[in-house]
């Protein structure tokens, strides 16, 4: 309930802000009487894009009516009969409203609690003592909404002016037909005789006098209130036009970048909402200050007075529909991109959202979106305006959609969510280039119109690049590309532009933050572990970190030469380690019993040290996707010789007939994971539980694996002195997997 709290304790803007988040959509009643209830449920954890949600979300509708009618029942006293029949009547309008579209609830408490932790932090921050202790994003966020209230109040002050000048130049007009009025009755005296000519002239000719120098120096003050205002608002559209310039060149990029790199395991971008209330703001000042410049251009029509002021008003007017288009077009964007590695015949999504759409009434007339697959070429050629005609390369089924205004939310946009690619054209590749190393992009366009068709808009935004392939065994070539792209492309790049090289800690940044996401851990890769890569990466043996600082690495060496006496990338050799932990091994890397990146000198430097039976497990370094285990024991055919031995390299294939922790426990010889943690301690609570016994009378068998070298045909457990030779491995029932060793050094 704690930012339910906070939120009653808002003042003035914010509070105001907060209070319009309700409505007959949800009122507040029912957040304030449901806050701990709404506040305790995981709306996160819906993925809103996702039709199979909608179970969850109607679970959750339905839990939350319950409790209305609930806090309704226990409402007793004069006081509570009244709000007895409102919650009730709460409960039944909820579940009226969103019982056939259970995630749009989903989606209005989502907003409203995201919006309410926006309002509470601003505004602690913005109280808290000292403005040196607000970190530069709240710093940044301060400014911006301060520049917004000078600008909502220059904007008010051009529209004062504005009426003033109306209301001066409305008198004037009255007093120039005043004038006309004066000049005819003196045209009409010379039908009058001399005599009443001469007596009413002179009078005449003084009011006439009188009123046209008013006019001519009147005429110059409305001149000067008109390059006054003019002046009024070059000043507004130059801080329109910086303040701009920060939400779009700065936070809403930052913000595709951050997208950008979620895509390579990088924190979520997080919400759009905070943008986009100050795109709204933006288009909601353009539109008043255009409006204005408008009304002044047919004042200045509606009474010509030679000047400047023509020539000022039709550049104020240029530039204020440069800012708008600038706006409309930049807020045109892709809030949940298609897949970077995209298989044709499969299904996909994606949403495109305009976050200025509904402050400008756009939905009023939904437009549709078109979404079309380009080659990287065709995207240059784009955003060169080279394009004339609408060349694609793919056809994509179900590209067609229209963008839908969320109430609650305030949010236009355009959800496809069944695409799939059809056929893909590929271009002539260059040189080593293979297919999975072409990018395309998904381009998605609209039109529309806004204020009453004075404007239209054609929009276009383009996809992060995508690679396209046919079939599974692409996967890992094309994840590298993209992997490759989003780590390293740069802001305002020609599409899609990225160095053949880079420093190895910028590659290592990227490993580990992909490593890190693959595994769902906050367990990255240590610096030993760096060491490792780049010693297999550069064909190294230097165990000094500071000696790969400055080196760089080409995209060739990363993931188109195979690595000295391999068939296989560097690439290709993480990317099998990163699926096969991911697949099987991930809660024991997370425990820390994989150490992982060692090789086969190393481990035997390690072991050699430490007693009988001390094992660790260590990535294959001849395989793609292996990870072995090497122990330390006696030689069984040379008494007093120690040797460290390597199992034959596990796989995906081994671990999907016996995990590792029960091919650990079958293997009796080891006893301690390095270095000197009992393997039971670490192990255990991943065995798999002994078969139940057979109900209808027959035994059935158990899968164990057996390292001959190291298995007895007996085990005396009498003796009380067994060592790890002493342990046989399984019954006389089992079937036993004889693995391979490789041959200790």
């Amino acid at each position: 309930m704690a930012v339910w709290i906070q939120a009653q304790q808002l003042q003035g803007e914010a509070l105001h802000q907060m209070q319009s988040l309700y409505g007959h959509h949800f009122p507040i009643e029912v957040r304030h009487y449901l806050s701990q209830w709404i506040e305790s449920q995981t709306w996160d954890s819906i993925d809103l894009e996702n039709p199979q949600e909608e179970f969850r979300a109607k679970r959750l509708l339905e839990s939350l009516v319950q409790e209305l009618q609930n806090k309704a029942e226990h409402q007793v006293g004069e006081d509570g009969f009244l709000l007895k029949i409102k919650l009730g009547h709460y409960a039944s309008q909820l579940k009226s409203t969103y019982d056939r579209c259970p995630l749009e609830l989903v989606r209005c408490i989502k907003h409203i609690l995201y919006t309410e932790q926006r309002l509470v932090r601003e505004a602690t921050d913005s109280s808290s003592p000292g403005g040196g202790l607000l970190d530069s994003m709240s710093q940044k966020h301060l400014q911006i909404n301060q520049s917004f209230e000078e600008l909502r109040m220059m904007t008010q002050d051009t529209e004062n002016d504005l009426r003033k000048l109306q209301h001066n130049q409305e008198y004037f007009i009255i007093q120039y037909q005043e004038s006309l009025r004066i000049q005819a009755q003196l045209s009409s005296l010379t039908t009058l005789p001399p005599a009443d000519r001469l007596l009413r002239e002179p009078a005449l000719q003084t009011k006439r006098a009188t009123v046209e120098a008013w006019l001519t120096r009147e005429a110059n003050t409305l001149q000067k209130y008109r390059l006054d205002l003019a002046e009024k608002h070059q000043k507004t559209l130059q801080l329109l036009h910086k303040q701009q310039t920060i939400i779009l060149d700065d936070e809403l990029i930052q913000w595709k970048r951050r997208q950008q790199l979620s895509g390579n395991g990088g924190p979520p971008e997080g919400g759009l909402d905070v943008v986009q209330s100050w795109c709204e703001k933006l288009a909601e000042i353009n539109w008043q200050n255009r409006q204005q410049i408008r009304r002044a251009e047919h004042l200045r029509q509606q009474l010509p007075i030679p000047g400047p002021i023509e020539e000022l008003l039709t550049d104020l007017n240029k530039q204020i529909t440069d800012i708008i288009s600038a706006l409309v077009t930049s807020t045109f964007i892709i809030e949940k991109q298609p897949p970077q590695v995209l298989k044709t015949q499969t299904k996909f999504a994606a949403t495109v959202r305009l976050l200025v759409g509904g402050k400008l009434n756009v939905h009023m007339n939904p437009p549709q979106v078109k979404a079309t697959i380009i080659s990287e070429q065709q995207a240059k050629a784009l955003l060169k305006k080279e394009n004339t005609r609408n060349d694609s390369s793919g056809e994509i089924l179900n590209n067609n959609c229209v963008m839908e205004y969320h109430q609650a939310t305030g949010t236009l946009s355009a959800h496809f969510r069944n695409m799939s690619l059809k056929r893909i054209k590929r271009s002539d590749r260059r040189g080593a280039e293979s297919v999975t190393e072409e990018k395309f992009t998904i381009l998605f366009e609209s039109q529309f119109s806004v204020g009453g068709n004075e404007l239209m808009f054609q929009v276009k935004t383009l996809s992060l690049p995508v690679v396209v392939i046919v079939h599974g065994s692409q996967d890992n070539n094309a994840t590298a590309t993209v992997l490759w792209d989003n780590a390293f492309a740069e802001p305002g790049r020609v599409p899609f532009s990225v160095p053949d090289k880079v420093l190895w800690p910028q590659l290592c940044e990227a490993l580990n933050m992909k490593f890190k996401a693959e595994m769902q851990s906050s367990r990255g890769l240590s610096e030993e572990n760096l060491v490792f890569l780049a010693q297999k990466a550069f064909s190294s043996s230097s165990i000094n970190p500071e000696e790969y600082r400055s080196m760089t690495m080409t995209w060739s060496q990363f993931n188109r030469e195979s690595l000295p006496g391999r068939n296989f990338t560097f690439w290709q050799w993480f990317d099998g380690v990163m699926e096969l932990t991911k697949k099987h091994l991930k809660p024991h890397w997370n425990d820390g019993a994989i150490l992982g990146f060692v090789n086969k000198q190393q481990a035997q430097d390690m072991l050699m040290s430490k007693p009988n039976g001390t094992f660790l497990l260590r990535f294959s370094d001849s395989e793609i996707g292996g990870i072995t285990i090497a122990w330390v024991a006696e030689n069984p055919n040379k008494a007093g010789e120690r040797l460290v031995w390597n199992l034959m390299p596990y796989t995906t294939k081994d671990f999907s007939i016996r995990s590792l922790a029960d091919r650990i426990s079958d293997l009796n010889h080891l006893l301690f994971l390095y270095p000197d943690r009992p393997k039971d301690e670490v192990f255990s609570k991943y065995y798999t539980p002994p078969l139940s016994k057979a109900v209808d009378g027959y035994v059935k068998p158990q899968i164990k694996q057996v390292v001959p070298e190291f298995a007895t045909a007996s085990s005396d457990s009498a003796s009380g002195n067994q060592t790890y030779m002493d342990h046989a491995s399984s019954p006389a029932v089992s079937h036993s997997h004889t693995y391979g060793m490789y041959p200790p050094r």
